[in-house]
């Protein structure tokens, strides 16, 4: 069985993108979903996935209440099946169980266990540390059940490794391919961004619009330190990935009226290998070009945290609901914000709101039908 983890609130949208690559989906939480396969299926699943926190592989379900129980039962696996006497391995643990209060305990517990079956198989043991980069073993303990996990990811799949150009609070790259997906873009249309920042909302659309996946810009995984590693079927996998790159004509535009973040998010494009596909304008958002046809504008605006910055926001978030109204009939408007009070400053009725996390920030993706010709869009009461 695999478990795909994912933030809170982006199930839905994973769920679609298990889908359609060909997996049925088992169950599901409120923020993991459980699918049938093996080591290959997690493979593809890490080099496709854009909304995805971890691949874990489970490897066994134990039953155990006290710790001397668990590590008994822990010294059952076979540990040699998924790491090497000579190789290097860490632990990471949660769960909920009235007899621990700290998790660092269990991590320690099982990386006992693990040595003490070297040591008694083969005198000697893999090295151990806090370092995701080689083998990952996850386990969750529930009371009185603990499921033991192969870590397949190891690091985060949130990351997509092409931001390397710094900004004040980005958006991680997770996060924006779910707010595309649960958007109603279709990649044949135009995608502007205003308010760029580092850029990451235009990138992961340029690279939606080309077919271009996370798995293209990291080359390493835990899985590939497991001891049923299959380079061929990883190299397999990733030249399957590559013939999929499209080209596409639309128009994908970002703009920031700080010449910092378009510096930033230029630099992160040529990372990401789509700076070729985007324009980046210097100006601000009321200047934006919206180019002749239809499509989507996405904005995350600042939330605002500071009375002045409130005041400040407030004309901002008038100002967008006036833009829309003014210059952008025919697309479809979306605004992601955390701070529901100055959503509501927008003036615009958004047509759906759907319900995210930025980190532990509460947010809303507003989509707002922009008509041209006589139908008015309804204000929103204060």
């Amino acid at each position: 069985m695999i478990t795909v983890t994912c933030s809170k609130r982006i199930t839905t949208v994973l769920e679609r993108e298990i889908g359609e690559l060909g997996y049925t989906v088992v169950s599901k939480s409120i923020n993991s979903i459980q699918l049938e396969g093996d080591i290959v299926d997690c493979m593809k699943l890490n080099y496709y996935l854009r909304t995805g926190n971890q691949v874990l592989l489970e490897i066994k379900k134990l039953h155990a209440q006290e710790p001397k129980q668990l590590y008994e039962q822990l010294l059952t696996i076979e540990w040699d099946k998924y790491i090497s006497k000579l190789g290097y391995f860490s632990v990471v643990s949660t769960g909920f169980n009235e007899n621990i209060n700290n998790f660092m305990y269990v991590n320690q517990l099982c990386k006992d266990a693990i040595a003490d079956y070297f040591y008694k198989k083969y005198d000697q043991r893999p090295d151990s540390g806090p370092d995701k980069h080689k083998v990952v073993i996850r386990l969750y303990w529930d009371e009185h059940e603990a499921i033991v996990y192969l870590d397949t990811s190891g690091e985060t799949l949130t990351k997509h490794n092409y931001r390397k150009a710094p900004h004040l609070a980005p958006m991680q790259e997770a996060l924006a391919s779910g707010i595309i997906m649960a958007s109603r873009w279709d990649k044949r249309s135009h995608f502007i961004n205003p308010m760029c920042g580092s850029g990451t909302l235009a990138i992961e659309a340029a690279l939606m619009a080309t077919n271009r996946y996370p798995g293209g810009f990291r080359n390493n995984y835990s899985f590939m330190h497991s001891m049923d590693y299959n380079p061929e079927a990883w190299e397999k996998i990733r030249q399957e990935g590559k013939k999929l790159y499209t080209k596409t004509d639309i128009k994908i535009i970002a703009s920031d009226i700080s010449a910092k973040s378009i510096d930033s998010a230029y630099k992160n494009a040529q990372t990401a290998g789509v700076d070729h596909l985007i324009e980046f304008e210097c100006c601000d958002f009321r200047d934006t070009t919206i180019p002749e046809g239809n499509g989507v504008i996405m904005i995350n605006p600042e939330y605002g945290e500071r009375l002045g910055e409130i005041d400040e926001l407030t004309e901002i978030y008038s100002g967008m609901g006036d833009w829309f109204k003014q210059k952008c009939a025919g697309y479809l408007g979306y605004i992601f914000t955390g701070n529901l009070e100055l959503a509501k400053k927008i003036g615009l009725k958004p047509k759906r709101k759907m319900e995210f996390y930025n980190g532990k920030i509460d947010c809303r993706l507003l989509e707002f039908e922009l008509y041209t010709g006589s139908r008015k869009i309804v204000p929103t009461k204060d």
